[in-house]
């Protein structure tokens, strides 16, 4: 495969035919956001042995990897581990942010929409604003996996909220449906 820079008569159009031919049209880029001309020192690491940001009553918990408020509201990514007994959300939906999960460990069942799929390590499920999932670990053992939210939405309270018995349990319906509401979760 050819690439624009193996071009050798060094000529702009020749390489963007060459790879127009090999690759078809470029892809669409969103508008620029950065319209700096040498770049900046500005990446972040998250080091591995970051203790969790949460922890579930169940011997999971969360790790906020890339919150919306780190990310300029770009994207949300957490690794999110189950333990042993039987956890997960039912299937619902949201009207504003996708979903993507990418299992790391372990078996999660993951709903599509139509059906509970098995999942396993390496298995991915994509799930477009609207879509209708849920996930759970009924596995007996400890699982885990990364979520995608796009764009970023501040799921931090969602999930402490949900994490914190006493907090969740002191709310009434009507709290409940506000908070489900406000968090853009729409349980079927």
């Amino acid at each position: 495969m050819s690439f624009p820079h193996d071009v050798t008569d060094g000529g702009a159009a020749a390489s963007t035919s060459v790879w127009t031919a090999v690759a078809g049209p470029p892809a669409a880029y969103p508008p620029a956001t950065y319209n700096g001309g040498t770049g900046e020192q500005s990446a972040w690491l998250r080091s591995h042995d970051t203790p969790r940001d949460l922890d579930h009553a169940n011997g999971g918990g969360a790790s906020y990897l890339a919150s919306s408020a780190a990310t300029g509201g770009a994207f949300g990514l957490y690794r999110w581990e189950m333990g042993p007994r039987p956890s997960g959300p039912d299937p619902h939906f949201h009207r504003t942010i996708t979903e993507s999960f990418y299992v790391l460990s372990g078996a999660v069942r993951l709903h599509d929409g139509r059906r509970w799929l098995d999942a396993v390590p390496g298995d991915f499920l994509h799930v477009p604003v609207g879509g209708i999932h849920g996930f759970r670990n009924e596995s007996g053992e400890p699982a885990s996996m990364l979520l995608l939210f796009t764009p970023g939405a501040p799921r931090e309270d969602y999930f402490e909220t949900l994490a914190d018995a006493a907090r969740r349990n002191a709310m009434s319906e009507q709290e409940k449906a506000e908070f489900y509401r406000r968090h853009d979760n729409v349980w079927l």
